[in-house]
């Protein structure tokens, strides 16, 4: 039976009976306010509007999806919601209206805080805190609310992170209409740019893409020993980069690897293991990145295509090794292929081939025509409309009447991030206010006692216990303005910088107590959520490594010679192999224990970056020479040789 589109989605939760045409139409006029934004329509027509204005609506939109959507007790509404959640809805579609009117007039005022913006402040700010709670859970609150608090009694704190007590009535006003606050950089970020690539995403899964990726990378890798790991790896790499969520991926994704992967015979947890962690990866990886590489492009004032070149390298070595112990899994447990009856056939796989068409819109203009990127998800995503209707894929065609609900479901998707940049607005606004940007970055220094390596894993620790339950951009973000800059103060290249926060950062996923990629795949897999966050660990070890090497070598982001970059990029793709196998405990055969410390000792060695010490290539030649010896050793013909003559 042929499952419709609109079966075969996802659907965030919505208020459904009389309500429900309303709030698809607020969704849609998300996505169009956006959409319209980001093609310069309203200049076009001769109307000129201040960035921020235009925000403000987006943001009173979201903020009353939010409140028709979202109970009290952050469970879906069904039904008319109660009369207090209506009144907050309304409530905030009138401030988002009075933000972007009196907008011109006000942002002038903002520091004299003049009682219209301190009385839109005081009522907006709260609306959009609990809205916050609702879709996004408590962490993030509690953050926000403890950068607020910290603006208030700041002048109590003792030492270098003492701030400036500000008044109630700034921090509502500053908060509300300054440049730096909610109407900053990131919700610009994610009313263009995040709301744009959400809808590409939504277009693409809705018409089929997800499926014909999926299909795709079982066509491809099926056939392989361990094919069905191999298809989660491939298939998580590149719908990841897209969806801008490691749990989102993880439950598109891994309902349909992580069963494949257990009928082959491999344990549960580690079947969900695999699948957090090449999910998690998705947004390291170019070109999409989760839309963090487009905020990061702002923050830092530097091309998008810079930012994407940068994480190419580190997001291959990353991916390499989870597929060299994804094949060395398969052999070690004797994990068969695919069953071929399981395999989609070839002339339904080549029947997808028009998806493809989106991504090279997507490429050609955002790196050949250096197009605004929120501009090429719209291009993008009409080539994917346009080929999907045309074409198909397995006899379902992408027919008009699901435009609409998909761009509903698009402008319901982005609310999250929409709320989350906009508090991450407020966390920015908080810093400037009271100079503990300043303050803490110089803490951190002083912390780390002037030394690179200890400022460096000091800041990991900082960036995992950070991000821990918070969505990808509000991680980003928050990292960004935190520890970034104290990095970058101690010599750090600033692109090396933000990349390092960002894959630590990331790294909160899998990490337990709190590994939330990990935990959503334990719960697909009826997996134990701890034993498979540690196995996750395991499996995304270059994550945790890579991030020293290119800033101690920022030829491994492709800046410096070319010899330099060959060098590097070869050196940490032999290390990263030589560890992968040491951690795997398997090549040819099980190993010993001396063997597998010998082969962690030789990886290291091979891929510490020689700029890290006085006569570093002393260090790289003999972690290339041990490696060799390692090599010729276990090639010997053992009683004990498991070797396996099946392709990789």
């Amino acid at each position: 039976m042929t499952v419709s589109a609109d079966e075969d989605a996802e659907s965030p939760p919505s208020t459904e009976g009389r309500f429900g045409y309303f709030v698809n139409f607020l969704a849609v006029s998300i996505v169009f306010l956006a959409a319209a934004w980001s093609l310069d329509l309203p200049r076009q027509f001769g109307m000129a509007f201040y960035p921020a204005q235009f925000l403000s609506l987006v943001l009173g939109l979201a903020i009353c999806v939010a409140y028709l959507t979202r109970s009290f007790r952050a469970t879906p509404h069904f039904g008319v919601p109660p009369w207090y959640d209506l009144t907050a809805a309304f409530l905030s579609i009138g401030v988002g209206i009075a933000m972007s009117a009196r907008y011109p007039a006000l942002v002038d005022l903002v520091l004299l805080r003049p009682p219209e913006a301190v009385a839109i402040g005081v009522v907006a700010l709260p609306l959009i805190l609990e809205a916050l709670r609702r879709t996004v859970g408590p962490t993030l609150l509690i953050v926000v609310l403890a950068f607020i608090a910290y603006a208030f009694w700041g002048n109590h704190v003792p030492g270098r992170l003492m701030g400036r007590a500000q008044s109630w009535d700034k921090v509502a006003s500053y908060l509300t209409f300054d440049v730096n606050g909610i109407l900053g950089i990131p919700l610009q970020i994610a009313s263009t740019v995040v709301i744009g690539f959400i809808l590409f995403g939504m277009v693409l899964n809705r018409a089929g893409g997800a499926k014909f990726f999926t299909d795709a990378a079982l066509l491809l890798m099926g056939g392989l020993r361990g094919g069905a790991m191999k298809i989660a790896i491939i298939g998580s790499a590149i719908f990841g980069s897209i969806s801008g969520s490691a749990v989102a991926n993880v439950m598109s994704t891994g309902v349909v690897t992580i069963p494949m992967i257990k009928r082959t015979g491999y344990p549960a947890h580690r079947a969900a293991a695999i699948e957090a962690v090449a999910s998690t990866g998705g947004q390291l990886l170019p070109p999409v990145m989760g839309a963090a590489a487009f905020l990061m492009a702002e923050f830092l004032y530097t091309p998008y295509a810079t930012v994407a070149l940068a994480a190419l390298v580190p997001g291959i070595l990353y991916y390499a090794a989870l597929f060299i112990q994804a094949d060395l899994e398969a052999v070690r447990h004797n994990i068969s292929a695919v069953p071929k009856s399981e395999r989609p056939l070839k002339k339904d796989v080549l029947s997808g081939l028009h998806f493809l068409l989106g991504f090279v819109a997507l490429i050609s203009t955002l790196f050949f025509l250096n197009w605004q990127p929120a501009k090429s998800a719209l291009a993008a995503t009409a080539v994917v409309l346009i080929t999907a209707t045309l074409f198909g894929y397995k006899g379902q065609r992408f027919g008009l009447r699901n435009i609409w609900d998909t761009v509903a479901q698009a402008g319901k998707s982005s609310i999250d991030l929409v709320l989350i940049c906009a508090v991450a607005g407020m966390v920015i606004g908080v810093l400037n206010m009271t100079g503990l940007s300043f303050n803490l970055s110089y803490a951190l220094v002083q912390l780390g006692g002037g030394s690179k390596i200890a400022l460096l894993f000091m800041s990991a620790l900082v960036c995992i216990v950070l991000g821990m339950g918070l969505p990808t951009l509000g991680v980003y973000v928050l990292l960004a303005t935190l520890v970034a800059p104290a990095l970058i103060e101690l010599g750090v290249d600033r692109i090396a910088a933000h990349l390092y926060v960002l894959y630590f950062g990331m790294m909160s996923m899998i990490t337990p107590p709190v590994a939330i990629a990990a935990f959503a795949a334990a719960g697909i897999a009826r997996a134990r959520p701890m034993q498979t966050g540690f196995e996750a660990m395991r499996f995304g070890w270059p994550a945790y490594v890579v991030p020293f090497l290119f800033v101690y070598a920022p030829s491994l982001i492709l800046r410096g010679s070319v010899v330099d970059m060959i060098t590097s990029i070869l050196l940490a793709g032999v290390g990263v192999t030589v560890v992968s196998i040491a951690l795997t405990g398997f090549y040819k055969r099980t190993l010993v224990w001396w063997e597998r410390i010998l082969m962690l000792v030789a990886g290291a060695a091979a891929f510490v970056p020689h700029e890290a010490f006085t006569n570093g290539y002393v260090l790289n030649f003999v972690g290339l020479v041990l490696t060799a010896a390692l090599y010729a050793w276990l090639r010997k013909p053992t009683d004990k040789s498991t070797s396996s003559s099946n392709p990789m």
